[in-house]
């Protein structure tokens, strides 16, 4: 009996034994390093800025009248062509003609006084040099017809401003252009007594548009004039039109504690699809480099770490503030560089490498084994496990070329 005991008892150790030591040898870990590599190789490199705007024409021309009446006649309506001095309106002129007539009655008037007085003058200077009426009658004749002459020029000018008046009743076209708003009817009565009443719109030339956008103060400082400008109206949603900055007007709109600049932008209308007032979705290109050597940014930010180095791994570094690694056989090199522009996901490489070398710009953890953080600090094995763990990017995002795996 004791004897089997014996036997039993050594069974349950051998059998804890051999659990044990699968537990702590059998169970192999492992862990598998990918990085992730990109072409050094030539791209676009570009920074934009968006905003909002308006499609206007270039030139319009609000015409009014200076008279006030009833509107006799319209000559034209929207969308109608007209040509500059062409009759587009007219106002009924039966009270104009009747202060003209007037004003031309009070200058004939008035030139009958000046040459009564006139010959009643040269009377008194005649008289006066005989000795024959005192000074003050003569100074008196001689200022009446001063007055006269004054009277007479007063009158030239009423009928000049009445013949004027008259003119205005005939309303013309200033520019040659298209009839874009008409505000009266014939028969409807405009007053001038304080303004000057709209009756149209005249746009010069629809083939030549404008844009008008409103550019927040944060962007306005990348804004020049002459840069590259595209954008899209909801009217023709798959169509992308083209245009430059003109013009970057220096005064400031605020609107809800908005603080907004105006910046005029062309756009060629050939086939006349802009319409005036179709608001227009502006993409402002602040910064191009066409066809320039780059790499993705975080090329720039990526180092490999000696904790992820296996015995057959090396790192040859370089003195320099900006660098790319490569990976070319178990060495890890590093190569300094000069950059240029950058937009934030790729950056201009003037000088360092050569285009088609393949550069480090990330690296993934996966596997049971992967217990240690990029900065090299061992985790703790009694804390709790973040989720996904065992597939973890040293860098961010992996994108690029290739992957070099160990």
């Amino acid at each position: 009996m004791k004897k089997s005991y014996k036997i039993i008892i050594a069974v349950a150790v051998v059998a804890l034994l051999a659990v044990a030591a699968w537990l702590i040898f059998g169970k192999e870990k492992k862990e598998h390093i990918s990085f992730t590599t990109a072409k050094v190789q030539k791209a676009d490199i570009q920074n934009s800025i968006t905003a909002t705007g308006t499609i206007e024409p270039v030139t319009s021309v609000t015409v009014g009248t200076q008279v006030s009446g009833i509107v006799a006649h319209l000559y034209v309506d929207y969308n109608s062509v007209v040509r500059k001095g062409q009759v587009i309106a007219e106002l009924d002129k039966t009270n104009l003609i009747s202060e003209l007539n007037t004003a031309k009655a009070n200058l004939t008037s008035a030139q009958s006084s000046l040459n009564y007085q006139q010959a009643n003058y040269k009377r008194y200077q005649t008289l006066y040099s005989k000795g024959l009426v005192s000074a003050d009658d003569f100074e008196s004749a001689r200022l009446t017809y001063q007055q006269a002459q004054q009277q007479v020029n007063t009158s030239r000018e009423n009928v000049k401003r009445a013949q004027t008046n008259l003119g205005y009743a005939t309303i013309t076209s200033p520019i040659d252009g298209i009839v874009l708003s008409k505000s009266v009817e014939e028969g409807q009565t405009v007053a001038a007594s304080f303004s000057t009443p709209e009756l149209f719109t005249i746009a010069q030339d629809l083939t030549n548009m404008q844009v008008i956008a409103n550019i927040d103060e944060a962007d306005i400082g990348e804004v020049k004039q002459g840069q590259r400008v595209t954008f899209t109206v909801d009217a023709f949603p798959e169509d992308v039109f083209q245009g430059s900055i003109k013009q970057v007007r220096q005064q400031a709109t605020t609107t809800s504690n908005v603080v907004t600049y105006e910046v005029v932008i062309s756009a060629p209308n050939g086939d006349l699809k802009l319409k005036p007032g179709l608001t227009a979705n502006v993409t402002i290109f602040t910064m191009e480099r066409n066809g320039v050597l780059s790499v993705p940014a975080k090329a720039l930010r990526f180092t490999p770490n000696p904790v992820f180095l296996s015995k057959e791994e090396s790192i040859q570094d370089c003195d320099g503030q900006k660098k790319v690694w490569t990976k070319e056989g178990n060495v890890f090199k590093a190569y300094r560089v000069e950059t240029g522009t950058t937009n934030g996901t790729l950056t201009e490489i003037v000088s360092g490498v050569k285009e088609g070398m393949e550069v480090l710009t990330d690296f993934n953890i996966t596997g049971d084994n992967a217990e240690v953080e990029q900065d090299g600090q061992a985790s703790n094995p009694f804390m709790p496990r973040r989720p996904n763990r065992n597939n973890r990017s040293g860098n961010g995002n992996t994108q690029g070329g290739g992957n070099q795996r160990r």
